[in-house]
């Protein structure tokens, strides 16, 4: 490795250089997406030119973020779960510094598209999003930009990447509403379907496996054995403090912001499934009735 004109950020090898090209990719690849869900909406669905244009904006806006999380989440399920990216050792012993040329990729590429959706909000700020998905965005692109310039505590990144597999249930959810289809079964099961899939990828993948594992090896809290088919081992092993300063504090202070504020969207989608299945409930009592 070779140092950064920053303090303590460590640069791996071509990785600045891999960064840009992968996120100029990842922006064209929003541009592109955004013109195709344009023509496609015109063919498809009958009232898209009846919206307004901030409407057709987000409708569009809308189209690349489903793209992206679904390229982002089954290639990060692909690198975490079936490649041999995390399976093995490196011959330092440190899982969490594995990196590949894919992996660098899909990160980089994701910056593409948070660059891209963050400037569109900010542009057309607040019809995308207030504060909370300025921040949101800030956290990822900065944790994202650090692990592909260092190589480092990428396993992570793609955990709380994969996280992205709810996105389509949401964006599914606003396509619905707009086109006046709030009280059909299909918006019912969409929204229980996002209610539970928050529920794995946050609650139970971010917080139990992620946030209480970062603790206890931070903390050194956690005895591991050193054999290499144990089950801990799978879990990183206690390397977390061998990460570079900077790359440390993020790990354990961006996670937990990102949380609360998933905790806190969470917490309006529960809402939001429980007042649509009393619609559902009443409407069924009332055509029974009738």
């Amino acid at each position: 490795m070779m140092e950064l004109g920053l303090p303590l950020i460590p640069v791996v090898d071509n990785a600045t250089s891999h960064l840009l090209a992968s996120a100029f990719v990842g922006i064209i690849m929003c541009r592109a997406v955004y013109i195709l869900t344009g023509y496609v909406s015109v063919l498809c669905f009958k009232g898209y030119d009846k919206l307004s244009y901030k409407q057709k904006m987000e409708w569009n806006n809308r189209g690349f973020s489903t793209f992206h999380a679904l390229f982002a989440a089954s290639l990060s399920l692909y690198l975490l779960l079936y490649s041999d990216l995390f399976k093995e050792d490196p011959q330092d012993g440190l899982i969490i510094n594995n990196y590949s040329f894919l992996s660098n990729s899909v990160l980089g590429i994701s910056i593409g598209y948070f660059l891209t959706d963050l400037a569109m909000i900010l542009w057309f700020y607040p019809v995308l999003g207030g504060l909370e998905y300025l921040l949101h965005h800030g956290l990822s692109l900065f944790s994202q930009f650090l692990a592909v310039i260092s190589g480092c505590g990428q396993i992570y990144i793609l955990m709380v990447l994969f996280t992205e597999s709810t996105t389509p249930f949401v964006n599914l959810r606003w396509y619905l509403d707009v086109a006046g289809e709030k009280n059909s079964k299909l918006y019912m099961y969409n929204g229980v379907m996002l209610f539970f899939g928050w529920l794995v990828c946050f609650l139970n993948l971010v917080w139990c496996y992620y946030m209480l594992q970062i603790y206890m090896l931070s903390t050194g809290s956690l005895g591991l054995s050193s054999r290499k088919d144990s089950a801990v081992h799978l879990l990183l092993c206690p390397h977390v403090k061998t990460i570079f300063p900077l790359g440390l504090c993020t790990l354990l202070t961006v996670p937990p912001m990102l949380t609360m504020m998933n905790v806190f969207w969470f917490w309006k989608i529960a809402k939001g499934m429980v007042k649509t299945l009393s619609k559902s409930r009443q409407s069924q009592v009332h055509n029974h009735i009738q």
